[in-house]
């Protein structure tokens, strides 16, 4: 689905939480082998990673948007609607995004509902907050993306450990006179190669995460690049204009290949995969959260965002919006 260029709405401020704790990809050498995980560093571009047993979707995502509504000074009642997007919710029912509405203290007459996305949840969600904003008037919107990933790998998956890492976004949106632009898909013939059989009704237990590395390569070189192309003609754009281009952060490998794929110049590409790993649905305002930060500020920035992954599913946002008020990334103790 690819849609016309929408009064989008304006981004006013991320703010992502991770754990404080941080697992180091070389301390693996102990059980795999110093041979095995250099390969491993070398190839995916994965340093490290802040990984959680304790903490909850609902934890992180607290924080985050506690930080990021006192940053910016918005009072509770002003959030008309709170969409989290997350695979790991907090229970099976409710919501994740009720257990935060309660927690945040936004008012009962907020919206408040999950998107069961992975790695393309991000623009999904905005998508659905752009929509929601328009057609409803709805003048401030969070958008509470994250995963707690790690907890669905064991420590002894040499494939996957190494991989993942823990963290939630927090994403303040503003009814004003932004442009954004989207493009969405799916294709569920993908779903046995990035899949977590157990832990639903299907098959009851502990989720655990399988990943067809491969297949999860074909898919994404298959369906990246032309998605990118219909959102940048839907907004009348094309890749030289944009100022950042963040797709999701699966491996640093994967990122070079996509972005010499799309034609992204070096200096477009936005890269934070070395300390934080893949956070799934947190990977792209984690992103921007870090590199927000390293950069000057501007009167406005041109974004394209594109995530990928589990499903198949994918969705890419072209989006131009005044410059983010807060950004910054919290450890959570």
């Amino acid at each position: 689905m690819t849609g016309p260029v929408l009064r989008g709405p304006i981004l006013r401020g991320i703010v992502t939480a991770m754990p404080e704790t941080v697992s180091e990809n070389a301390d693996m050498a102990a059980s795999f082998g110093a041979e095995t995980m250099a390969k491993i560093v070398a190839a995916t571009g994965i340093e490290r990673r802040p990984v959680t047993k304790t903490h909850t979707v609902s934890d992180l995502g607290a924080v985050a948007a506690e930080r990021l509504l006192d940053g910016l000074g918005w009072e509770r009642g002003s959030i008309g609607l709170l969409i989290v997007i997350t695979q790991t919710p907090d229970y099976p029912l409710p919501s994740t995004a009720c257990v935060l509405q309660n927690r945040l203290g936004l008012p009962v007459s907020a919206a408040a509902f999950d998107l069961a996305l992975g790695c393309s949840g991000y623009a999904y969600g905005l998508s659905v907050a752009s929509s929601m904003m328009a057609a409803g008037g709805i003048r401030r919107a969070l958008i509470i993306a994250g995963d707690i990933t790690t907890r669905m790998i064991s420590d002894s998956n040499r494939s996957l450990a190494p991989l993942f890492g823990d963290a939630v976004a927090a994403t303040a949106l503003e009814l004003g006179e932004a442009e954004i632009a989207f493009d969405l898909g799916s294709d569920g013939s993908g779903a046995p190669y990035l899949i977590s059989k157990t832990g639903g009704l299907a098959e009851p237990g502990a989720p655990e995460l399988f990943m067809d590395g491969t297949q999860v390569m074909a898919f994404s070189l298959k369906q990246v690049a032309p998605s990118v192309a219909r959102a940048l003609e839907a907004a009348g754009r094309t890749i030289d204009e944009m100022d950042y281009v963040v797709l999701h952060q699966a491996n640093a490998m994967m990122l070079r290949t996509l972005g010499h794929k799309i034609k992204a110049r070096d200096d477009q590409m936005v890269y934070a995969i070395r300390d934080y790993g893949n956070t799934s649905s947190t990977s792209i305002p984690l992103a921007l959260s870090d590199h927000f930060g390293r950069v000057g500020a501007r009167d406005e920035v041109k974004l394209l965002l594109c995530g990928f992954g589990v499903g198949w599913s994918w969705s890419t946002a072209v989006w131009r919006t005044p410059w983010p008020a807060v950004h910054e990334i919290v450890r959570v103790p």
